[in-house]
């Protein structure tokens, strides 16, 4: 079973990339973050998942350990496989997947291509305490108004992460109003 690969990119597509170790390209499936950040000739190191069925055989790399933990997580969700819990990860950062579960926000999945709400209300019930190394960890409970933000950033186009990051520059004091919440977290892109 291979645990962890570590080498350099020699080539990449919309949804892998070929990691050379030693001479052996090893085709590996990564999140689009990941992707994003690095390019042919990059060296880089991962914690790999691999699937073994009768008719596949495919490794799944992140570059943390919770990254890998929470991919097995998901997986074990009926109508869970492994390329939607990548979609997952890569649509929805680890902290926010630990607040919407914390918080049962189904509604942060929902967003996701490719899950709906039965399977969003699947991921809560089965992720349920299963954040053991929170410890101090605060659940960030976003208001309503948030919610409508994003959800107004994700209809602009903006991705569930991207729109969420821009809602969490909002200083805690500024106005609930929806509308100059939204104004706000445009202004979050627009800058350089």
């Amino acid at each position: 079973m291979i645990s962890s690969l570590n080498g350099i990119i020699s080539y990449l597509s919309t949804d892998s990339l070929t990691l050379d170790v030693q001479g052996v390209g090893f085709e590996v499936f990564v999140d689009k973050n990941l992707l994003a950040e690095h390019q042919v000739g990059d060296p880089l190191r991962l914690q790999i998942h691999m699937v073994i069925r009768q008719d596949l055989m495919a490794l799944y790399g992140f570059t943390s350990h919770d990254e890998k933990a929470l991919f097995n997580l998901l997986l074990g969700v009926d109508g869970i496989g492994p390329k939607l819990a990548l979609i997952i990860i890569s649509n929805i950062s680890l902290d926010n997947i630990r607040n919407a579960v914390l918080a049962e926000k189904p509604e942060y999945f929902v967003r996701v291509p490719g899950v709906g709400k039965k399977t969003a209300q699947k991921i809560i019930i089965h992720l349920q305490g299963k954040f053991p190394d929170i410890g101090d960890y605060q659940v960030i409970r976003g208001s309503s108004s948030d919610d409508e933000v994003i959800e107004s950033l994700v209809a602009l186009g903006f991705s569930v992460v991207e729109a969420q990051t821009a809602v969490q520059s909002i200083p805690k004091d500024f106005t609930q109003d929806v509308e100059e919440r939204l104004r706000y977290a445009l202004q979050f892109f627009s800058s350089p």
